[in-house]
């Protein structure tokens, strides 16, 4: 029996803080009813799987790039290196990778006996990535949530989670850019059209 594993990645059009991916490999039969990508279930809904994947899963790694590297070499090759990240962190090796999206991290391309596929809306269409799309949502709501937003008093991460909120946007604004956010990252604003002049 092929072992499978689902990557998807959180993150990619927030203005602060990481790209969160996550690896999951979890046998077929124990994904409850009800799995679907984090994005269309409610927050409590989000930390009930998450919680469950988290006791009944093969192996489960997270893969992170920062707000620097994010800067460094663009949005789309840090959330490849999440990715490439969370494959490496597994403590059991896949035989089938099914990726979120149309592209393939470049380490992962010729990996020894390990198939890889890159699936556009993977996180809908294929469960172990729907399970991976809420590891990956859960772990990062809470680094914005419990970290960052103590760190950063007045931000309003708890809420927004570095999204393009109105809230965030206004709070940058007043209070200028903090370490964790993406100097090179454009945003609508009627006064500033980008983080250029912070």
């Amino acid at each position: 029996m092929k072992v499978i594993c689902g990557i998807d990645e959180v993150g990619r059009g927030c203005l602060a803080g990481p790209v969160i991916s996550a690896a999951i490999i979890i046998d077929k039969n124990l994904i409850p009813y009800g799995i679907k990508d984090s994005k269309l279930l409610t927050p409590e809904k989000r930390e009930y799987f998450f919680d469950y994947l988290i006791e009944n899963a093969i192996s489960i790694s997270i893969g992170a790039t920062s707000n620097v590297e994010i800067d460094e070499i663009n949005i789309l090759n840090a959330a490849m290196l999440s990715m490439e990240r969370a494959f490496n962190n597994l403590t059991v090796k896949p035989d089938i990778v099914i990726i979120d999206g149309p592209y393939i991290p470049k380490q992962m391309k010729n990996l020894d006996k390990i198939k890889v596929f890159p699936v556009i809306k993977a996180d809908i269409k294929v469960k172990s990535v729907s399970c991976a799309s809420i590891i990956a949502k859960v772990t990062r709501d809470k680094i914005m949530r419990e970290y960052y937003d103590k760190k950063y008093h007045g931000y309003g991460f708890k809420n927004h989670k570095g999204y393009a909120t109105k809230e965030h946007i206004e709070n940058i604004l007043k209070l200028g850019l903090t370490d964790i956010h993406r100097k090179t990252f454009k945003f609508s604003c009627p006064r500033r059209n980008d983080f250029a002049g912070f």
